[in-house]
């Protein structure tokens, strides 16, 4: 339990980063020489600590009952992590092969069910480690392995006995060394053809779910604060942007079905006079709505639009709802499903062809690198996180775009309903932000850029290398304990 709580305050809020290979390592500790149900137990143990405070935000909108069930769904994982580790740590070379597993666990829970969960995975604990450059290599699968790895290195140098243990310990702080000196030499360049933005943070009229019952103010909040802009930009007091971002449910009164909706946007995008990213849900197809990023131009008016690949399933959309409703009538939250949409979200604003993803989706790693293979030369994360208050979801999920910057050599601006709204450079720096629950206009100067980084190009190739380590440590261990 221990070794949980400390991986989860290895993320925002408290984002000790330092923290995540001790965790990993007295938890292989704790797991090596164990049963296979015995670890699986601990790793159960071990991922209702972690996750339970790390998706506190859950209860916001759902309740206690929801986030216990997402704890425990989360935790499932670690279980077989845990009963896995009990096998592979029988092996020689042992350090390794937890390290492959636990990318594995990563994984699948990235991926099941309903598309997957990736919170909580060791890479987005590391915004601002020193091993933050290795993403820019191997994606964020890579920075979970090495970090794994370090900390069953730790574990490693633990086990030994007598003078070996001195031994050990100086071989594992040079693995630590070791990693910290590979990442530095990791170039992250950051220069590029300049375009000015503005990301708009409106703000909501009050915390929690019941914002959605005042759409219109959420819709006026934004466009104010865009018409604030343009007076700024008129008197001169900003630069004159190229384009301009709304987050994430700016408007959940649809345009094209509510015409004040329409005649509200277009004007401001008219007063602005440079194209405006729209974040809007619109009604269909049938019966369901859409979750989209819309590019309205002040002269051609709306035009190319993505729709919202991974809407979260429990929350956008209900699984299997008859059966969900017989144990909770929270379904009715989401009174219509959100569709899926079926392209990357690959937009032309202006002058900058640009990577959209909405909320969750950044923390996917094949709809973050689609975006960026598709064209996006700067990628944008639309979100809305008012509904979670003041909790640390907003914080964590900035640190997965601080990753992403990285990981794809882009800048990353982040347009939220009420916060956190950033602007970070392609090296995860980030250059500026609006605090939470507050009005906000980020104007700041970002590269487009077309190189592409080595974990942009190898996709998911790096994670299901590693994956397989641990897959042949299980079977190296289990061969040998039939042979004991």
């Amino acid at each position: 339990m221990l070794a949980g709580v400390l991986l989860y305050l290895a993320f925002p809020p408290a984002a000790l980063w330092w923290l995540a290979p001790p965790a990993v390592a007295a938890f292989v500790l704790t797991c090596r020489g164990a049963t296979p149900r015995c670890g699986a137990l601990l790793g159960l143990v071990f991922g209702l600590a972690l996750f339970l405070p790390l998706v506190e935000w859950t209860r916001t909108i759902a309740g206690l009952g929801a986030l216990i069930a997402l704890a425990l769904l989360q935790a499932s994982f670690h279980a077989l992590l845990g009963a896995g580790l009990s096998v592979a740590t029988r092996a020689r070379l042992w350090p390794l092969w937890a390290a492959g597993l636990w990318v594995l666990q990563e994984a699948l829970r990235a991926r099941l069910p309903f598309g997957g969960f990736p919170w909580g995975r060791l890479a987005f604990s590391q915004g601002d480690s020193p091993l933050t450059p290795l993403a820019a290599v191997g994606g964020a699968p890579f920075v979970t392995f090495v970090v794994a790895l370090v900390g069953a290195g730790v574990a490693w140098s633990v086990v030994r006995a007598g003078t070996a243990r001195a031994a050990a310990l100086a071989v594992a702080l040079g693995g630590v060394a070791a990693a910290v000196g590979a990442a530095a030499l990791v170039p992250t360049p950051s220069g590029g053809q300049a375009v000015q933005v503005a990301v708009v943070q409106g703000n909501v009229p009050r915390l929690g779910l019941g914002f959605n019952e005042q759409r219109a103010a959420v819709l006026d909040n934004h466009v104010s604060a865009t018409r604030t802009l343009a007076q700024d930009v008129r008197a001169g007091r900003v630069p004159r942007p190229d384009l301009v971002l709304w987050p994430e449910n700016a408007s959940d009164l649809d345009p094209f079905t509510v015409p004040a909706a329409y005649e509200a946007i277009d004007g401001v995008v008219r007063e602005l006079g440079v194209p405006l990213l729209v974040g809007a849900v619109l009604q269909g197809p049938g019966e369901q709505v859409s979750n989209a990023g819309i590019v309205w131009d002040p002269v051609s008016g709306p035009g190319e639009r993505y729709v919202k690949r991974h809407p979260v399933p429990f929350g956008e959309y209900i699984p299997y709802r008859s059966l969900v409703r017989r144990v909770t009538d929270k379904v009715d939250l989401v009174p219509r499903d959100f569709a899926a949409g079926d392209r990357p979200g690959v937009l032309q604003v202006g002058p900058a062809r640009l990577g959209d993803v909405i909320c969750f989706e950044v923390a996917y790693d094949d709809l973050v690198r689609d975006a960026v293979t598709g064209g996006g030369r700067l990628l944008v994360v639309q979100t809305n996180n008012a509904t979670f208050g003041r909790s640390g979801e907003t914080v964590q999920q900035l640190a997965m775009g601080r990753l992403r910057a990285v990981e794809h050599g882009r800048s990353v601006l982040v347009a939220a309903t009420s916060g956190i709204s950033a602007v970070i450079t392609p090296d995860g720096r980030l250059q500026s932000s609006a605090p939470v629950f507050g009005r906000a206009v980020l104007s700041a100067q970002v590269p487009l850029r077309d190189a592409t980084t080595l974990a942009t190009r190898l996709g998911a190739l790096p994670e299901l290398a590693v994956s397989l380590l641990g897959l042949l440590g299980i079977a190296l261990g289990a061969r040998r304990r039939a042979l004991a």
